[in-house]
């Protein structure tokens, strides 16, 4: 069994074989993809709401919500997948910082953002761990499509 770690602002697909990784998760989300009658998916690492905010052509787009998860529905058609087939999974998007400024809460915007493009996409979100105050990271499981979720100091979540 294989482990590929995704780093902040990128994405990784695999197959049965493969467990997909992404350490500290903050108000960053880890979005997973599953097509479970070909078992693979993939995993993309998300930093900022939407691309649409972005002043930097040159900067790397995995890491806004719309454009990361795009891509990693494109990824994912390379190796076979149909957008259709595909299911999703979330966990992140923590409020890091104390403030009642929604501008600030960077990780709630992600959240949203997220929801908003899977359902644009209709790709059918069937289970997440946000919100909060604390950072996760998260294990995708592709054989089994299963996010888990360990948290410091918090039972670990099997979605």
């Amino acid at each position: 069994m294989a482990q590929k770690v995704i780093g902040i602002a990128d994405l990784a697909v695999g197959k049965a074989e493969d467990t997909l990784v992404t350490y500290a998760l903050g108000s960053c989300v880890g979005v997973s993809l599953w097509d479970a009658d070909k078992k693979q998916g993939g995993l993309v690492h998300i930093m900022l709401p939407s691309s649409r905010e972005n002043s930097n052509p040159s900067d790397n787009f995995r890491k806004f919500a719309d454009t990361g998860i795009g891509e990693l529905i494109q990824s994912l058609g390379l190796i076979g997948s149909q957008k259709s087939s595909l299911v999703a999974k979330i966990a992140g998007g923590a409020k890091m910082f104390a403030t009642n400024n929604s501008l600030f809460n960077i990780g709630e915007r992600n959240v949203e953002q997220v929801r908003r493009y899977l359902q644009l996409m209709r790709i059918p979100l069937k289970a997440h761990d946000t919100g909060l105050d604390y950072g996760r990271t998260v294990f995708f499981h592709v054989d089994t499509g299963i996010l888990e979720v360990k948290a410091t100091n918090k039972k670990n979540l099997m979605l």
